[in-house]
Formats: C-alpha cells, sequence, structure tokens
C-alpha cells in the first residue's frame, strides 16, 4: 500500500503513478482519493499495487518513491557508517534534486541542501544533502529506499502559466509574453527575498546582449552571474577593443589582427592584477564584468580545457568551481540560463526542484538537454538571447 499527496491531478502526477505500475506490469486498485477543493488544498491519493515478481514490484516501488509515493506503513530509514573517506556503501541511497524528507527513530526530517545525485548524511541532528566527495568515515549514510519520502514539486494552481514557453515558440509576439511572464517572476522572486542568479554563455555578448545585461545589474535585477572564462574574456575584449572574437560589434565587420584581441584583453587582464584591479585602476569601464565589480554582485568564471588565457579570475580547479557556484545559487528563487548548455546543466545539477529557471536559447534542444538531464523545472524560450534581455530590460524598466 503507497499514497501520495500534493496537487496530483494539476500536475500529472497521478497518471504518471498509474502509468508506472502498468509499465513494470503490476496492477493497482484505488483504496482512497481525495480531490483538494482550493487553490492550495493538497490532493490524496492512496493505492494498493501488486508486480508479477518481488524483484519487478521492488523496481516499481522505487520508481513510485520518485514520483512521491511512499509506502503506508513503512518504517525508519536504514544507516550505515563510512568506513573511508569518499567510500559509501553499495546499496546508498542516491538523492533526486525533489524536497526529500527521511524517518529517523519515528520522526520525519527534511533534508538540507537538496539537490540531484547526492547521499543523505546525519549530522550535528540533521539530514543533509551531501556528494560522494564530501562523505567522511565515521559519516552516518542511508541505505535502500526505506524510510524516504520524496516531494515532487507541484504545479501550483495559482502559479504563473508556462504554456507559452515551448519548444514552439516562433513569433515576436509569443516572445514577448514569454518576456512579460520572466518578468512577473523576476519582480517575485523579489518581493519574496529570494535572489536571481543569471549563468551566461558567451552568446550574451555576441547578440548585443551586454548592454540590456548591464542594465539589469545596475538596476538591482541580478545577485549572481555565473559563467565560464568565454563570457569574462568576450565582455572585456568588447568592452577595450569593440570586438568580439575580433569581429566588429558595431558593424560586423573583421577587423585586421583581430584574432588576437581576446588574448589581448586577456593579457590587459594580467597586467592589472584582476578584473577588480581593472576596474579599480580604471581600465575597465565598461560592460557584465565591470558591472558587476561596481554593483558588487558576486560572480563565478569556471574554467574549461579549451580555455585562452584564462582570466586571473577563472577558477580552474573543478571541484572548487562547483563550491563556488553552489555558494552563490544558495538562497535562489529564480535563475535565468542565457545560451549556455554547459553552465546550465552544471547550474540545474545543484538546484533543488523549486527553484524556478527559464532557459532562454535560439536552439531547442538545450532546454530539452537540460530537463533530459533532470531539471524538469526549466521553461525554455526558444529566441535570440540579446533580444530577449533588451526586451526583458526594457519590461522591467517600465514596470510592464
Amino acid at each position: 500500500m503507497v499514497e501520495a499527496e500534493g496537487h496530483l491531478i494539476d500536475s500529472h502526477i497521478m497518471e504518471q503513478i498509474f502509468d508506472t505500475v502498468v509499465e513494470y506490469d503490476g496492477r493497482f486498485e484505488v483504496e482512497r482519493f481525495h480531490i483538494g477543493k482550493t487553490n492550495s488544498e493538497p490532493s490524496h491519493l492512496r493505492l494498493k499495487v501488486e508486480a508479477p515478481s518481488s524483484t519487478q514490484l521492488e523496481q516499481m516501488l522505487a520508481q513510485l518513491l520518485m514520483l512521491g509515493c511512499a509506502p503506508v506503513e513503512g518504517g525508519d530509514a536504514r544507516w550505515a557508517t563510512i568506513g573511508r573517506d569518499r567510500c559509501a556503501p553499495e546499496d546508498f541511497y542516491s538523492t533526486t534534486n525533489h524536497r526529500t524528507m527521511v524517518r529517523r527513530a519515528g520522526v520525519w526530517h527534511e533534508c538540507r541542501n537538496q539537490r540531484m545525485d547526492a547521499l543523505i548524511v546525519w549530522r550535528d541532528g540533521h539530514a543533509h544533502c551531501a556528494r560522494l566527495r564530501d562523505i567522511r568515515a565515521g559519516d552516518e549514510v542511508v541505505v535502500g529506499m526505506d524510510g524516504i519520502r520524496v516531494i515532487p514539486e507541484s504545479k501550483e494552481r495559482d502559479r504563473l502559466a508556462f504554456a507559452f514557453m515551448s519548444n514552439g515558440i516562433s513569433s515576436e509576439r509569443q516572445v514577448e509574453t514569454a518576456v512579460r511572464q520572466t518578468a512577473a517572476l523576476v519582480r517575485q522572486a523579489k518581493e519574496s527575498g529570494k535572489k536571481i542568479v543569471v549563468v551566461a554563455g558567451p552568446v550574451v555578448v555576441h547578440t548585443g546582449g551586454v548592454g540590456p545585461l548591464s542594465s539589469l545589474i545596475r538596476g538591482g535585477w541580478v545577485d549572481g552571474l555565473l559563467a565560464g572564462n568565454a563570457l569574462g574574456v568576450h565582455d572585456i575584449e568588447n568592452a577595450l577593443l569593440g570586438t568580439s572574437l575580433g569581429v566588429s560589434l558595431k558593424d560586423g565587420r573583421q577587423q585586421e589582427h583581430g584574432h588576437r584581441n581576446h588574448m589581448r584583453a586577456i593579457n590587459a587582464i594580467y597586467h592589472a592584477g584582476s578584473i577588480r584591479d581593472a576596474v579599480a585602476q580604471r581600465r575597465l569601464q565598461s560592460g557584465i564584468m565591470y558591472e558587476c565589480v561596481a554593483n558588487d554582485v558576486p560572480f563565478v568564471l569556471a574554467g574549461s580545457l579549451r580555455d585562452d588565457g584564462p582570466l586571473p579570475d577563472t577558477i580552474t580547479d573543478m571541484n572548487a568551481a562547483q563550491d563556488a557556484y553552489a555558494e552563490v545559487i544558495r538562497g535562489a528563487g529564480l535563475v535565468l540560463m542565457l545560451g549556455s548548455m554547459l553552465h546550465s546543466i552544471a547550474t540545474g545539477n545543484m538546484l533543488p526542484s523549486w527553484v524556478k529557471t527559464v532557459c532562454v536559447d535560439i536552439n531547442p534542444a538545450v532546454a530539452t538537454k537540460l530537463g533530459d538531464r533532470g531539471s524538469a523545472q526549466a521553461h525554455g524560450i526558444v529566441t535570440d538571447v540579446g533580444m530577449f534581455l533588451d526586451l526583458l530590460d526594457k519590461s522591467l524598466a517600465k514596470g510592464a
């Protein structure tokens, strides 16, 4: 017997539960079903499930757990003590990005620092999500599936509609509608005291998005910027030399010897010492990175194998870069992902499912891949990133 609670109909969770039982050649019988009668009242489902074999039943229950189903008469979670740093038992429980409860000594505890692909560790009287590399000898971690309750993020009935955010967006009118809805989410996050974090790729520079993104930072609409070395390099190249990869952003012409401009930009920052030092010395006086420094907006540039330079501010240790990203997104209520598949997926993997994310890219596959990787809360807007930022900046500026 399993049960689930939430906006089961609105979010199509109930049909997913039924489909899962059928997928494993099982049978279900609805013992009880109460439909929520108001916007806030959840629905409740109690279900008897059967399967042809114990193996299929176990697999079915594991999948139902991910949909928020928990055994009616479940016991406590099982715990195992870690013997060596970074070495978990074979049957350790791996978390999703959904809110997770764990039962210990008859009491349900909500896991802190929720994220996907983590272990549940008991520390200081609380359950925490911890990465495999962060577990230490002596830690207690959850093994098996007992005593776990997953609460999927459900679509609340009074939530802002995202029907317009689909891979089929093509007309300007639809994009403008999506921008207005995104602006409403931005204001909503600010009013609730949540951070707004931007994940950006160099396409922001290439498509003319430097001006509007800089304006959003000045206007206080951005609380953190996550990117790779390339965004920093091309933004600074544009600020110092008026080009991006040697191409003038004013007339689209390739400048003579412009291919070396990005290296000249990196060299200029090394001469200054850092991006912050370049701003202090007035060598850097405009652009996205300048506005972050001038407005005390934290930024993280994460390195990769293909980076030129990289900039002195770029973090080349991947573990350190992940930690820095995680610190910036702590307390986020909205994440705008702008033209960066790599960094968007990386950030999505760190976010709990209740953080709203909007993924803007000219390539519809980016939002699709983000969802396939587990960030089902990502809503896609298929359009030019520069145009989106311009429209968003204007929408927020006029309060529309």
